[in-house]
C-alpha cells in the first residue's frame, strides 16, 4: 500500500511527503486503516519497523477530524515512552509529520530543562510525550490534567514491564478519562501474556496485530558468531574494525564499566569512540547520539538501557561485544541495522563469561548462529597504556570512588543498599 492510498487530510499528507514516505511498511499498512477508524491497537512490532510513523499518522488524522471543543489543562494526546532516548526519537518524528498541523508538541524526561519543560506544559500542549517518572512529577505537582485527554499512545509496552514501569503505567492509566471515552495504542516487541493483560484491563476491545512474528530478527541481517577468549575480544575487535570499515557501527556492552573500557582502548587505537549509558548526563547524551547521527562519530558503544532509544539510519554493523543476558536484547540490538530495507550486518562475540546466553538466544530466535572461527592475524596488536598512564588512571579512579558513611562499599552494608522505588519518585 502506497500513503498516497490513505484518507488521510492534506495537512498530515504533506507531513508524510515531507519525511519523504512512499510506501507503507507491514506493521502501517495494517495499524493505520483500523487506527484512523478510531480502534484500539495492540501491535506487535519490532523496533525499525515504522510503527512511530503509523501511530502518529493515525493520531494527528483523528485529532484533525475530531478538533477539542475544550481540553482545558489537558493534552489532547499522551504518548508514554520507557526511555529519554525513545521519546525524543518520537518527539522529533511529531515534529517532522505534524510540521503542517500546527499541533503543539512537547517532550519530558529527566536530566535536562526541568524548569523550561513545566513552563511550556503549562501553557498548554495537543501532544505530550514522556517517560513515566516525569509525566508523574509534572501531574502530581498538578502542571497538567488527563482528565479530558482523548487519546493514548504506549510504546515499547514489554520494556515498561522489564524496567519496572508497570506500577507507574497503571498509575497514569486510571487518571485518564474510562477506555470508552478515549482511543488507546499499544505497541510492543511481544504481546506477552502480561502485555495483553494490561491491553485487555485498559483499552476497549483492541484489535491484535501481530507483524511476522515468525520473523524475530531482521531477514536482511548477517549474522556471525566468534568464541573467543574474554583477554582476546579487544584485540580481535580491532581486527573485525579493520576488515569490516563500518560506515557507522554500534557496538553493545552489558556494563557502564565495560563501556568505558571499550571507549578507552578503541579511541587509543585511532578509532574516534563515544559511549551512552544510563549514568551519562542527558544533554551529553543527546550531544553524542546527535554526532553519531551526522556522521561525525563512526563508531558508538552504548549499553541496553539505550538500545531501544537509538534510530539512525545508515547503521551499517552492530558488533554484540558482550553476549545480552536478555534473548530478547538481542533482537533489539541487531534490529539498530538492516533498517528501511537496508542490509546489515550483526556479529558477536561469545566469551567464557556470557556464552551462556547463546542457547537461550538461539531458541528464541529459531537458528543457529553461523560461527566463524578467527584466524591469528585478525588478532590485531593493540596499543596499551603506559606505567604511567596507568598510575595516573588508578588515582582518577579513586579520586571518583564516594567515600564516606553513605558510600558504596564492597561487601554489602548501608553504602550497598538500593531504596524501594515509589510510585513516580524516579524521574527517567
Amino acid at each position: 500500500m502506497n500513503f498516497s492510498e490513505l484518507d488521510i487530510p492534506d495537512e498530515i499528507r504533506q507531513g508524510v511527503e515531507h519525511a519523504g514516505f512512499t510506501v507503507c511498511t507491514p506493521v502501517q499498512e495494517a495499524v493505520l486503516p483500523r487506527a484512523i477508524r478510531g480502534e484500539d491497537i495492540a501491535a506487535q512490532a519490532q523496533t525499525g519497523t515504522g510503527k512511530t510513523a503509523a501511530f502518529l499518522i493515525s493520531l494527528f488524522t483523528r485529532m484533525h477530524r475530531n478538533p477539542a471543543a475544550d481540553s482545558g489543562d489537558s493534552p489532547q494526546a499522551l504518548i508514554i515512552a520507557p526511555t529519554r532516548e525513545l521519546a525524543d526519537q518520537i518527539f522529533h518524528e511529531a515534529e517532522r509529520l505534524g510540521k503542517f498541523t500546527g499541533f503543539r508538541m512537547l517532550a519530558v524526561y529527566g536530566g535536562i530543562d526541568y524548569r523550561k519543560q513545566m513552563e511550556t506544559l503549562q501553557n498548554g500542549v495537543d501532544v505530550l510525550i514522556g517517560t513515566p517518572g516525569r509525566l508523574i512529577d509534572y501531574f502530581k505537582q498538578h502542571v497538567y490534567s488527563l482528565k479530558k485527554t482523548r487519546y493514548l499512545i504506549i510504546d515499547e509496552a514489554d520494556r515498561m514491564f522489564d524496567m519496572g514501569f508497570i506500577d507507574d503505567i497503571r498509575f497514569m492509566l486510571k487518571k485518564l478519562p474510562p477506555y470508552t471515552k478515549r482511543q488507546s495504542m499499544l505497541f510492543s516487541a511481544t504481546l506477552s501474556y502480561r502485555v495483553m493483560e494490561l491491553a485487555y484491563e485498559h483499552m476497549n476491545l483492541p484489535e491484535k496485530i501481530s507483524i511476522t512474528p515468525e520473523t524475530l530478527t531482521v531477514e536482511k541481517v548477517a549474522q556471525v558468531l566468534y568464541h573467543v577468549g574474554k583477554h582476546e575480544k579487544i584485540p580481535l575487535l580491532l581486527g573485525l574494525l579493520k576488515r569490516e570499515a563500518p560506515e557507522r557501527a554500534l557496538i553493545f556492552v552489558n556494563t557502564r564499566r565495560a563501556a568505558e573500557m571499550v571507549v578507552e582502548r578503541l579511541n587509543r587505537n585511532n578509532w574516534k569512540t563515544q559511549a551512552i549509558t544510563g549514568e551519562i548526563e542527558q544533554k551529553k547524551r543527546l550531544r553524542i547520539l546527535a554526532d553519531f547521527k551526522a556522521g561525525e562519530l563512526a563508531v558508538l558503544v552504548a549499553t541496553d538501557v539505550a538500545s531501544r532509544g537509538i534510530d539512525v539510519k545508515g547503521v551499517t554493523h552492530v558488533f554484540n561485544f558482550d553476549l545480552p543476558q536478555d534473548a530478547e536484547d538481542y533482537v533489539h540490538r541487531i534490529g539498530r541495522t538492516g533498517r528501511a530495507g537496508e542490509t546489515g550486518k550483526a556479529i558477536s562475540m561469545a566469551d567464557e563469561e556470557y556464552v551462556y546466553s547463546l542457547d537461550d538466544i538461539e531458541k528464541y530466535i529459531g537458528q543457529k548462529i553461523p560461527v566463524e572461527w578467527a584466524e591469528e592475524s585478525m588478532y590485531l596488536r593493540e596499543i596499551r597504556r603506559t606505567q604511567e598512564e596507568k598510575q595516573k588512571h588508578d588515582q582518577e579512579r579513586l579520586a571518583r570512588t564516594p567515600s564516606g558513611p553513605g558510600a558504596r562499599r564492597p561487601g554489602g552494608g548501608p553504602g550497598n543498599r538500593r531504596p524501594q522505588r515509589k510510585t513516580g519518585a524516579r524521574s527517567s
